[in-house]
């Protein structure tokens, strides 16, 4: 409950005097008559409340003699928790995670004209949930008809931009959360290494490494798993995960769990055999130098563009001494040749969001890494049937993926534990086919 509230306090130290912040739970979304697909809370409102039920509204006002943390939620209500679940109600919300005041949230929109009147600035996520917007707009245009009965806010502020910087570095307490994930993301892969064979379906091994997750204490995945064999890892976002695994062929699985809340985010390209051809030990090995050379560049004052230009000069020299790309390297890069084979950029922020918030930058000024971000580093090479190379090469596609902690000296690997050598990995197969 501390974090949360240190959280509150950290973003009123924000916020103008005589202001109000709001912030929209997420809301249930129905799949079919009368089941819903699984809840997801919005993550902006998670970070501030620690609070995971639907249909609700965080308001932090903050006035010249008074700060105070405002929770609208659901009522308790005994038919709808006998048929749906627990709900936490408006004492529980101020007894158990710490609000200031709690309502019911079906009186939410007739107590905002109350509650912004007078006041001088309103921060609100703009443009993110068209309910709130019009439940803000009918408040403040009510107050603005009538100026007898009240004082609409003069400045309105997005407070994305000002939540995501504070999302952006991590917390002691977060990054032990994110280690956890990444942990247990990495033992889902193993188990994945050393249950897979040829013959098994790509939603086997999914449900392999799901399983992992699962009895390691994260029944969630961070995003849709990517499990592709053959022609389907040049596929970058490829879920179907539909098709017989092959002798001969490499599987790609790029999957995360999700451990209270935060991601982990984990990419492994193998045999399905358990051993590397030729061609597809060349191509893994190029793209495995060149991450492991990225990571060593991850510190603070580095841009993750300039990580990327310095991958890209490495596999695109790789890429030439193998015969794929022909002609001279820098020309290549100008023309960007290399995006046949690599068209995806070489990392993300992490937290709460797999794609996690936070601002980049732009291409001419892109913004530098600082102690406590938290990033993956996944380079890739994709060739593709249509390819213009030798057939030996065609329907191969490689990633490579890791969770990395921006530390004051330079960078922690968090997903250590998986392996990701040619050799770790086929001793790993080995030894489970043995086993087995």
């Amino acid at each position: 409950m501390k974090a949360f509230q240190d959280r509150r306090a950290q973003f009123f130290t924000l916020m103008e005097n005589n202001s109000m912040a709001v912030f929209p739970a997420g809301s249930e979304k129905t799949r079919s008559n009368d089941t819903e697909y699984p809840f997801c809370q919005n993550s902006d409102f998670y970070y501030l409340t620690g609070f995971n039920e639907p249909d609700a509204c965080l308001l932090l006002i903050k006035k010249m003699d008074k700060q105070s943390a405002v929770l609208f939620n659901r009522e308790k209500d005994k038919t709808a928790e006998i048929w749906h679940g627990y709900r936490l109600g408006q004492s529980g919300a101020v007894s158990d995670l710490g609000f200031d005041e709690a309502y019911p949230i079906d009186l939410l929109a007739e107590h905002l004209q109350n509650l912004l009147n007078g006041l001088s600035a309103l921060y609100f996520p703009v443009f993110q949930d068209p309910g709130l917007d019009k439940m803000l707009s009918k408040a403040v245009n009510t107050l603005r008809a009538d100026r007898r009965k009240g004082k609409a806010p003069a400045t309105y502020i997005d407070s994305l931009a000002m939540l995501h910087e504070m999302r952006l570095i991590k917390s002691a307490a977060e990054i032990a959360l994110l280690f956890e994930a990444a942990e247990i993301s990495a033992a889902g892969h193993i188990r994945a290494m050393q249950k897979c064979h040829s013959g098994m379906w790509e939603f086997q091994l999914q449900a392999e490494l799901e399983h992992e997750f699962a009895v390691q204490g994260a029944p969630e995945v961070a995003y849709n798993s990517i499990v592709a064999t053959g022609k389907n890892a040049c596929i970058l976002h490829y879920t179907e995960n539909k098709r017989q695994l092959r002798d001969g062929e490499l599987v790609l699985i790029d999957a995360g769990a999700e451990y209270q809340g935060y991601a982990g985010d984990i990419t492994r390209t193998f045999p399905v055999n358990g051993v590397f051809s030729a061609e597809q030990a060349a191509l893994y090995q190029l793209v495995l130098d060149a991450q492991i050379s990225a990571i060593s560049q991850v510190k603070p004052g580095v841009a993750l563009a300039e990580i990327n230009n310095n991958v890209i000069k490495q596999l695109v020299d790789g890429l030439l001494a193998l015969g794929l790309l022909q002609g001279d390297s820098e020309t290549l890069i100008k023309d960007e040749a290399y995006k046949a084979f690599y068209m995806h950029g070489i990392g993300h922020y992490l937290g709460l969001d797999v794609h996690d918030v936070g601002d980049y930058g732009t291409l001419a000024e892109p913004r530098l890494l600082e102690a406590g971000m938290v990033v993956t580093i996944e380079p890739g090479l994709y060739v593709s049937a249509s390819a213009d190379v030798d057939d030996k090469w065609k329907n191969i596609g490689i990633r490579i993926e890791d969770d990395i902690l921006v530390t004051a000296l330079g960078a922690e690997v968090l997903t250590a534990g998986v392996p990701k050598s040619i050799n770790e990995i086929e001793a790993l197969m080995a030894d489970a086919q043995q086993h087995a």
